[in-house]
């Protein structure tokens, strides 16, 4: 009964099959495989962005980092929401590829509203030389509590970014998670968005570690291969890489892959729900946020579960007090599994 984290499954069969099979012989190093030519092409095809410059690194941080550092400069502030992943779980790397750069919280929840955003932007660059200058917009999707931004709500968010001649970035670890929810395009939830560049995330969704940067802007594309490198975030054996993303993109398995973890998820809300679990957040795509009794909490981790406790306190007095908890869903995981956990929370 594993519901850590995503980040905790297992890799897809077919990713090890590609990564088997790209262990024959020799090939070029630094990108020039020529696994990641097919990876571009279908990219490209995916997101319906011919003009599309893709690269690939290992991890998700790196991702977002590099990216946000191509459209921002060092007396420039990035605007997030106060729970995005690059203001709670990067280290200040944003700030840091970015030469200094700070991050400007919108608001008060886990998504960002239009509003929010605008008087945000508003705030800024109004001290002149003394105060930072507005920078990008960095988006979260899904949410780091498992919400999913609609597609008039991303329009909406970019409408304003753009009104301030602002780029956009797509924080997109669980971007196939998203997709599935909101039974849309990659094309729809992106550049036709108004999303300059996204990081699309491999890694959570069956692969061993692989993320892809795209820029629907291609004159970045330089600028990306050189902080890259210069961020010693560029493979040598990236043929490792491309075969991963390559197995990920064919016969639809990064699809799938999310389509069974939102299953699971919404296997998992519907038992929560039955038994009158109360959430913190309707659950969207394959994260659950809810508080159930100290005793299930118990019940569940002397019988092996494994989850995150997110408020209170595993040990203490009082069985009846209410501990939250943030339950991940990935691809791999079995209804027996997730059966098994919820049988364990209504018992008594």
């Amino acid at each position: 009964m594993f519901f850590a984290s995503d980040n905790a499954g297992p890799a897809h069969p077919s990713v090890l099959t590609a990564l088997a099979d790209a262990n024959q012989g020799y090939a070029m190093p630094y990108g020039a495989d020529p696994i990641m030519d097919e990876v571009r092409t279908k990219i490209r095809d995916i997101f319906e962005a011919p003009n599309a410059e893709v690269f690939l690194v290992a991890t998700g941080t790196a991702a977002n980092s590099l990216a946000l550092a191509c459209y921002c400069q060092p007396w420039q502030t990035m605007f997030c929401a106060p729970v995005a992943h690059i203001q709670e779980d990067e280290c200040n790397a944003p700030e840091f590829f970015a030469g200094g750069a700070k991050l400007t919280l919108v608001g008060e929840g886990e998504k960002m509203t239009p509003t929010a955003l605008e008087q945000s932007i508003r705030r800024e660059e109004t001290r002149g030389v003394h105060g930072p200058q507005r920078g990008p917009v960095s988006i979260t999707q899904v949410t780091e509590r498992g919400t999913v931004y609609s597609l008039e709500e991303l329009n909406a968010l970019t409408k304003v970014a753009k009104s301030f001649d602002l780029p956009v970035h797509l924080d997109g670890a669980r971007f196939a998670n998203a997709l599935v929810a909101l039974d849309c395009s990659p094309a729809d939830m992106t550049w036709k968005a108004g999303v300059d560049v996204v990081s699309f995330g491999g890694t959570k969704n069956g692969c061993v570690g692989v993320e892809a940067v795209i820029f629907f802007d291609p004159d970045k594309a330089w600028e990306f291969e050189l902080r890259r490198k210069r961020g010693a975030h560029l493979f040598s054996k990236h043929r490792y890489l491309s075969a991963q993303m390559n197995a990920y993109l064919t016969d639809d398995v990064w699809r799938q892959n999310a389509q069974q973890a939102n299953a699971n998820c919404a296997r998992l809300a519907k038992g929560l729900k039955d038994l009158g679990v109360k959430f913190m957040h309707d659950p969207q795509a394959n994260i659950v946020f809810c508080s159930f009794p100290r005793a299930a909490h118990q019940r569940l981790h002397d019988a092996g579960a494994l989850y995150y406790v997110w408020s209170g306190e595993l040990e203490g007095d009082d069985p009846a007090e209410m501990l939250e908890a943030r339950l991940v869903c990935d691809w791999s995981l079995s209804n027996e599994q997730i059966d098994q956990f919820i049988s364990l929370i209504g018992a008594d």
